[in-house]
Protein backbone atom coordinates (compact mmCIF):
# COMPACT_ATOMS: atom_id res chain seq x y z
CA UNK A 1 0.00 0.00 0.00
CA UNK A 2 0.94 3.57 -1.10
CA UNK A 3 -0.22 6.80 0.16
CA UNK A 4 1.53 8.81 -2.48
CA UNK A 5 -1.59 10.97 -3.30
CA UNK A 6 -1.32 12.00 0.81
CA UNK A 7 2.24 12.89 0.65
CA UNK A 8 1.71 16.67 1.91
CA UNK A 9 4.17 17.65 4.63
CA UNK A 10 1.38 20.27 5.95
CA UNK A 11 -1.15 17.46 6.82
CA UNK A 12 -2.35 18.04 10.50
CA UNK A 13 -2.56 14.16 11.14
CA UNK A 14 0.97 14.28 10.27
CA UNK A 15 1.65 17.12 12.66
CA UNK A 16 -0.35 15.64 15.22
CA UNK A 17 2.06 11.91 15.18
CA UNK A 18 5.52 13.62 14.96
CA UNK A 19 4.64 15.71 18.23
CA UNK A 20 3.96 12.06 19.64
CA UNK A 21 7.16 10.60 18.55
CA UNK A 22 10.06 10.82 21.10
CA UNK A 23 13.91 11.85 20.13
CA UNK A 24 16.08 8.70 19.32
CA UNK A 25 13.09 6.61 18.93
CA UNK A 26 13.18 3.40 16.52
CA UNK A 27 10.00 3.84 14.37
CA UNK A 28 8.46 1.77 11.72
CA UNK A 29 6.38 3.82 8.86
CA UNK A 30 3.72 1.20 7.05
CA UNK A 31 3.32 3.17 3.99
CA UNK A 32 5.47 5.76 3.73
CA UNK A 33 5.47 7.01 0.37
CA UNK A 34 8.51 8.81 -0.49
CA UNK A 35 9.66 8.52 2.59
CA UNK A 36 9.87 12.77 3.61
CA UNK A 37 7.73 12.52 6.45
CA UNK A 38 10.64 9.83 7.67
CA UNK A 39 13.47 12.29 6.62
CA UNK A 40 11.69 14.99 8.74
CA UNK A 41 11.38 12.63 11.81
CA UNK A 42 15.69 11.85 11.20
CA UNK A 43 16.49 15.32 11.57
CA UNK A 44 14.42 16.85 13.70
CA UNK A 45 13.97 14.00 16.35
CA UNK A 46 17.34 11.68 15.16
CA UNK A 47 14.90 8.84 15.18
CA UNK A 48 16.28 5.67 14.02
CA UNK A 49 13.69 4.70 10.65
CA UNK A 50 12.98 2.27 9.13
CA UNK A 51 9.81 2.51 6.12
CA UNK A 52 7.91 -0.27 4.53
CA UNK A 53 6.61 0.65 0.76
CA UNK A 54 5.44 -1.24 -2.04
CA UNK A 55 5.30 1.13 -5.13
CA UNK A 56 8.79 0.90 -6.68
CA UNK A 57 8.91 4.83 -7.76
CA UNK A 58 8.37 5.69 -3.89
CA UNK A 59 10.95 3.40 -2.46
CA UNK A 60 13.62 5.26 -5.55
CA UNK A 61 12.43 8.67 -3.49
CA UNK A 62 12.80 6.98 -0.02
CA UNK A 63 16.56 6.11 -1.09
CA UNK A 64 17.25 9.59 -2.45
CA UNK A 65 15.86 11.39 0.58
CA UNK A 66 18.02 8.98 3.14
CA UNK A 67 15.39 6.85 4.45
CA UNK A 68 15.83 3.11 4.97
CA UNK A 69 12.94 1.41 3.27
CA UNK A 70 12.02 -2.06 2.50
CA UNK A 71 9.69 -2.75 -0.03
CA UNK A 72 6.39 -4.66 1.00
CA UNK A 73 2.60 -5.16 0.88
CA UNK A 74 1.20 -4.41 3.83
CA UNK A 75 -1.69 -7.07 3.68
CA UNK A 76 1.04 -9.73 4.43
CA UNK A 77 2.61 -10.26 7.70
CA UNK A 78 5.10 -8.09 9.33
CA UNK A 79 7.42 -11.09 9.87
CA UNK A 80 10.61 -8.84 9.04
CA UNK A 81 9.72 -7.76 12.75
CA UNK A 82 10.26 -9.49 16.37
CA UNK A 83 7.47 -8.69 18.73
CA UNK A 84 7.93 -5.26 20.24
CA UNK A 85 11.26 -4.22 18.13
CA UNK A 86 9.97 -0.99 17.25
CA UNK A 87 9.41 1.93 19.95
CA UNK A 88 6.50 2.93 17.09
CA UNK A 89 4.95 2.13 14.63
CA UNK A 90 3.10 4.72 12.30
CA UNK A 91 0.15 3.90 10.05
CA UNK A 92 -0.95 7.05 8.61
CA UNK A 93 -4.64 7.24 6.06
CA UNK A 94 -3.92 4.12 4.91
CA UNK A 95 -6.44 1.09 7.11
CA UNK A 96 -8.64 1.91 4.75
CA UNK A 97 -7.28 0.62 1.64
CA UNK A 98 -6.34 -2.53 3.25
CA UNK A 99 -7.87 -6.05 2.38
CA UNK A 100 -7.91 -6.88 6.28
CA UNK A 101 -7.30 -4.07 8.46
CA UNK A 102 -7.87 -6.04 11.60
CA UNK A 103 -4.58 -8.29 10.57
CA UNK A 104 -2.72 -5.57 10.30
CA UNK A 105 -3.70 -3.79 13.69
CA UNK A 106 -3.10 -7.12 15.07
CA UNK A 107 0.47 -7.20 13.79
CA UNK A 108 1.68 -3.20 14.22
CA UNK A 109 0.96 -3.57 18.04
CA UNK A 110 2.84 -6.58 18.01
CA UNK A 111 5.79 -5.75 16.59
CA UNK A 112 5.58 -1.84 18.16
CA UNK A 113 5.82 -1.31 21.69
CA UNK A 114 2.93 1.40 21.09
CA UNK A 115 1.39 2.43 17.34
CA UNK A 116 -0.09 5.44 16.22
CA UNK A 117 -2.75 5.16 13.47
CA UNK A 118 -4.52 8.00 11.64
CA UNK A 119 -7.84 7.15 10.05
CA UNK A 120 -9.66 9.35 7.58
CA UNK A 121 -13.83 9.68 8.91
CA UNK A 122 -16.03 8.42 6.81
CA UNK A 123 -18.72 9.92 9.39
CA UNK A 124 -17.70 13.20 8.45
CA UNK A 125 -21.09 15.04 8.65
CA UNK A 126 -20.09 16.31 4.74
CA UNK A 127 -19.97 12.68 4.01
CA UNK A 128 -23.00 12.10 5.19
CA UNK A 129 -25.00 15.19 3.63
CA UNK A 130 -23.56 14.67 0.50
CA UNK A 131 -24.52 10.75 0.60
CA UNK A 132 -27.82 11.75 2.02
CA UNK A 133 -28.69 14.45 -0.68
CA UNK A 134 -26.98 13.29 -3.77
CA UNK A 135 -27.69 10.13 -3.35
CA UNK A 136 -23.97 9.54 -4.59
CA UNK A 137 -21.05 8.21 -2.76
CA UNK A 138 -18.83 11.52 -1.42
CA UNK A 139 -15.95 12.87 -3.16
CA UNK A 140 -14.38 14.77 -0.46
CA UNK A 141 -10.77 16.04 -0.17
CA UNK A 142 -10.00 13.65 2.27
CA UNK A 143 -11.90 10.93 -0.15
CA UNK A 144 -10.82 12.55 -3.53
CA UNK A 145 -11.75 9.35 -5.85
CA UNK A 146 -14.88 8.28 -7.57
CA UNK A 147 -16.11 4.69 -6.00
CA UNK A 148 -15.01 2.93 -9.03
CA UNK A 149 -11.51 4.47 -9.09
CA UNK A 150 -10.85 4.36 -5.32
CA UNK A 151 -8.12 2.73 -3.83
CA UNK A 152 -10.17 2.87 -0.15
CA UNK A 153 -11.80 -0.71 -0.13
CA UNK A 154 -12.88 -0.11 3.54
CA UNK A 155 -14.50 3.18 4.48
CA UNK A 156 -14.79 3.65 8.27
CA UNK A 157 -15.97 6.21 11.12
CA UNK A 158 -13.88 6.92 14.07
CA UNK A 159 -16.28 4.77 16.32
CA UNK A 160 -16.27 2.22 14.05
CA UNK A 161 -12.02 2.17 14.42
CA UNK A 162 -12.79 1.80 18.66
CA UNK A 163 -15.19 -0.36 18.20
CA UNK A 164 -12.89 -2.88 16.16
CA UNK A 165 -9.79 -2.01 18.91
CA UNK A 166 -12.19 -3.25 21.69
CA UNK A 167 -12.96 -6.41 19.85
CA UNK A 168 -9.44 -7.00 18.93
CA UNK A 169 -8.59 -6.27 22.50
CA UNK A 170 -6.24 -3.55 21.94
CA UNK A 171 -5.87 -0.30 24.30
CA UNK A 172 -6.64 3.21 22.88
CA UNK A 173 -4.00 4.79 25.30
CA UNK A 174 -5.08 8.57 23.33
CA UNK A 175 -7.12 9.78 20.32
CA UNK A 176 -6.67 13.17 19.12
CA UNK A 177 -9.47 14.38 16.40
CA UNK A 178 -8.48 15.79 13.66
CA UNK A 179 -10.61 19.08 12.48
CA UNK A 180 -9.92 21.13 9.16
CA UNK A 181 -8.87 24.59 10.76
CA UNK A 182 -9.85 24.40 14.61
CA UNK A 183 -9.92 21.29 16.66
CA UNK A 184 -12.22 22.62 19.37
CA UNK A 185 -15.34 21.31 17.10
CA UNK A 186 -13.69 18.50 16.16
CA UNK A 187 -13.73 17.46 19.87
CA UNK A 188 -16.62 17.91 20.90
CA UNK A 189 -17.98 15.30 18.40
CA UNK A 190 -15.41 13.64 16.91
CA UNK A 191 -17.59 10.81 14.78
CA UNK A 192 -19.37 13.82 13.41
CA UNK A 193 -17.20 17.22 12.87
CA UNK A 194 -13.59 15.54 12.83
CA UNK A 195 -12.66 14.72 8.98
CA UNK A 196 -9.74 11.91 10.77
CA UNK A 197 -8.57 10.99 13.61
CA UNK A 198 -5.20 10.21 15.29
CA UNK A 199 -5.12 7.44 17.60
CA UNK A 200 -2.16 5.84 20.10
CA UNK A 201 -3.00 2.06 20.54
CA UNK A 202 -0.94 -0.54 21.91
CA UNK A 203 -1.38 -4.38 22.80
CA UNK A 204 -2.47 -4.29 27.07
Amino acid sequence: MSRTQQQTLGRRDLDQIAAMIEPGARVLDLGCGDGRFLRDLQRTKQVRSLGVEIDQVMISRCIANGVFVIQRDLDAMLDFADDKSFDVVILSQTLQQLRRPDQLLNEIVRVGKRAIVSVINFGYYPCRLLLTFNGRMPVTGAMPYNWFDTPNIHLSTIRDFRTLCRDLGIVIDQEFPIGTRHNRWARLMPNLLAPGCVFEIRRP
